[in-house]
């Protein structure tokens, strides 16, 4: 393992690809896309061209691992009934999704009887589709979802990147007019060519899922978890993170939301249950040193938002940028966890196969998801 100014670099090839262009004053790594790269991040470390982050540390092994804690043969389902939360309190962007029969000529094909069109035929067919705000509920966040304005070519101009120096703009495109955007037309007018959901799907989001249950321990109370916090939890526990894990936070957020009855009170949800404070740095560092793949959590945006104030121009989303943009980590929100946490602790275990796979939809952003976990 060669070291960087950061931690380590992922295997030998790396040096050859990064540390050693650098002594000789050239980045062969430079691809078309960056010179330089975040402090803190691992872009390049899987590859110039990667798009799977630190999915890559899910190895056939991690899903044998994963495989070997289903000794019950339980399964349980992680997703909210997808028209949950209801209205649009927690992000006024973001709708329920709507359900409407497809045509048939110029008649609505729902109940629909093919005697209409020949009496000689039984059958009633009911056909469908629906527009959908991708993250309105259970979701997966890609990388594409949030970049950063950061020099990556080294002119000491900011643009705007994304994970492993892919572009706004080339790779992640979409219109700047509000008349192409929102939910009317007839084509799509933003596509993720790069970090799509798609490249999620691919990998199929599976493998060893470890419960870290804060709600155990800090209750519904609102509560900023920063690393001493979370560090007592684990070892309060006895949780063991290892690279390659998936990590579940269960704060009981989203058993808050299911109580409401798709009425979320705005009032209620901003002071219900533990989220992490991504400005706590060494909790940033936590991250980044655990090998975690995944980082997921039954709360709005596994992070508080809105964060603590930060220290001159900053990310909103400090831990969004800590994983998304620098790490390629991907986040999970709106998950249920609270039956699958509250069956380990009852059973002293902590540890599950986990299966997430995303939409297979080529350039989306976000993407609804149906966990399941197995024990």
């Amino acid at each position: 393992m060669i070291s960087d100014q950061k931690g380590e670099w992922s295997d030998a090839g790396a040096f050859d690809r990064v540390v050693a262009p650098l002594i000789t004053g050239h980045w062969l790594l430079m691809t078309d896309r960056w010179k330089r790269r975040p402090h803190g991040s691992n872009w390049g470390d899987f590859g110039p061209d990667d798009q799977f982050g630190r999915m890559n540390l899910v190895t056939p092994e991690k899903v044998k691992q994963g495989v070997a804690e289903v000794r019950e043969g339980l399964r349980f389902c992680l997703s909210l009934p997808l028209d949950y939360p209801g209205g649009n309190v927690l992000n006024p962007r973001r709708h329920p999704p709507l359900l409407r029969p497809t045509l048939r000529g110029n008649r609505a094909n729902f109940n629909y009887a093919l005697a209409a069109d020949d009496p000689e035929r039984t059958d009633v067919v009911n056909d469908d589709l629906t527009i959908m705000h991708l993250q309105y509920s259970t979701q997966w966040d890609s990388f594409a979802h949030v970049g950063s304005l950061f020099d990556a070519d080294g002119d000491g101009k900011p643009e705007a990147v994304f994970y492993n120096g892919f572009r706004a703009g080339e790779h992640i495109v979409g219109p700047s007019d509000a008349k192409d955007a929102g939910p009317k037309g007839e084509t799509s007018t933003s596509a993720a060519h790069a970090l799509g959901v798609e490249n999620m799907a691919v990998r199929c989001m599976q493998g060893r899922g470890v419960m870290i249950d804060l709600n155990a321990h800090f209750g519904n109370a609102r509560a900023l978890v920063g690393y001493d916090d979370l560090m007592r939890v684990i070892e309060q526990d006895k949780v063991a993170v290892e690279a390659g894990d998936m990590v579940c936070l269960h704060t009981g957020f989203a058993e808050v939301v299911l109580g409401m009855n798709k009425k979320p009170a705005a009032a209620v949800l901003e002071n219900s249950c533990a989220a992490l404070d991504g400005r706590d740095w060494k909790l940033l560092d936590w991250i980044t040193d655990s090998g975690l793949a995944v980082l997921i959590a039954d709360n709005y945006a596994v992070e508080a938002f809105p964060s603590r104030p930060g220290e001159g121009c900053c990310a909103a989303l400090p831990l969004h940028e800590h994983c998304l943009f620098k790490l390629g980590v991907h986040l999970g929100e709106l998950w249920h966890l609270t039956p699958l946490a509250r069956w380990l602790r009852a059973h002293g275990r902590y540890r599950f196969l986990l299966t997430a796979p995303p939409l297979r939809l080529p350039g989306a952003v976000g993407s609804p998801a149906t966990p399941v976990a197995t024990v």
